[in-house]
């Protein structure tokens, strides 16, 4: 673990969000998923703020595993300023006290998941919302994000470059796969119906792929998989054909995307978090190569069919750039270099000479 990455990306969140943080001044604040990548940088962030500003801020955090988590996340999970909660989302005990901030970010986005069991899938998701939501309206909170997905969109049309909020698709409801997208549009739907009957302004974060530390290579996170095969010497493996298009927003600036979109986003309104810089699964497998080492091979198992169009997840972030002046400070090259640093602390090419 390269801590002098991690210092560099923490100052570049502050840098970016500095006037957004005296909202929290002696708050309390409460998230849920806050061990998991979206959950780690939120963490990162707040704790590297609460210090540097003298904020006098406290988060609490839900996790079924608190002794585990200490010791995973020792940095994190044993600043002063963090208190753990033991619980699970859809039914955890209220913590006593009030709150004025919740993010709500305890979703588990895994396609495993989603394919083995799809009604515990929709239920975490429905019910960790609603049960959160209740605790939002007891501890009297005034802001509340919901963290959901690109995937309310269903599958994005073939003319659509760019996927904007205003695009009313929706998943395939007759299909269980679906239960991952449709859980979160309902979780959407819960924020809107709450924030009509309290005071609590509701803010939607709608997430599609990232890339940066904390990142988990071993699930179904394309880029992940592939900087994982590169760190090992390859081959980087392409298991589809490698058409499918993505985009990949750099950890760091997510964290100031989300931050933004709590402190100053508008009440009941969605947007989209993402990067506009899209690229094929087949070249960012290959940028992933040209990051880590010139002599990594790339097999790419599935060929490409003329008459199939290439599938496309891509956000349009025109909503985020012009109300909130959000952006993506980062090239994609960068992006996975700075990744590769993280996890080794050493120079990327030196690890194959």
């Amino acid at each position: 673990m390269n801590r002098n990455r991690l210092a560099a990306d923490l100052d570049h969140i502050l840098d970016h969000t500095r006037a957004l943080w005296d909202e929290l001044r002696g708050e309390r604040i409460f998230i849920t998923g806050g061990t998991g990548f979206f959950g780690c940088w939120l963490l990162e962030s707040f704790i590297f703020a609460n210090q540097r500003l003298d904020l006098k801020a406290s988060a609490s955090v839900l996790t079924r595993q608190p002794d585990s988590v200490k010791k995973t996340l020792p940095h994190l999970m044993l600043d002063s300023a963090v208190n753990l909660i033991e619980g699970d989302v859809r039914n955890f005990e209220f913590p006593k006290g009030e709150y004025s901030h919740i993010i709500h970010a305890a979703t588990d986005a895994s396609a495993k998941l989603n394919n083995e069991n799809p009604l515990l899938m929709l239920d975490t998701i429905i019910e960790g919302t609603r049960h959160t939501l209740d605790f939002a309206v007891q501890c009297k909170a005034e802001k509340f994000l919901l963290t959901s997905s690109g995937a309310i969109y269903g599958k994005q049309p073939s003319d659509m470059t760019h996927i904007p909020e205003e695009y009313v698709g929706s998943p395939d409801s007759l299909d269980p796969k679906s239960a991952y997208g449709i859980g979160k549009i309902t979780a959407e739907q819960l924020c809107a119906l709450y924030e009509k009957q309290s005071n609590i302004e509701m803010k939607i974060a709608r997430c599609f792929a990232f890339v940066g530390p904390y990142l988990p290579l071993d699930i179904h996170f394309a880029i992940g998989n592939f900087i994982r095969d590169a760190l090992k010497g390859g081959p980087i493996v392409v298991k589809g054909d490698g058409t499918p298009y993505r985009s990949y927003l750099y950890a760091a600036d997510f964290a100031i995307w989300l931050w933004t979109i709590l402190l100053r986003g508008e009440s009941g309104r969605a947007y989209n978090v993402g990067s506009e810089e899209d690229i094929s699964i087949a070249e960012t497998a290959r940028s992933v190569a040209r990051s880590a080492s010139p002599n990594i091979s790339l097999e790419i198992h599935g060929k490409p069919n003329p008459l199939v169009a290439p599938e496309k997840y891509v956000p349009s972030t025109k909503r985020a750039q012009d109300e909130l002046g959000l952006r993506d400070y980062f090239r994609l090259d960068e992006k996975i270099k700075y990744t590769i640093e993280y996890l080794y602390g050493v120079d990327n090419e030196a690890r194959y000479l």
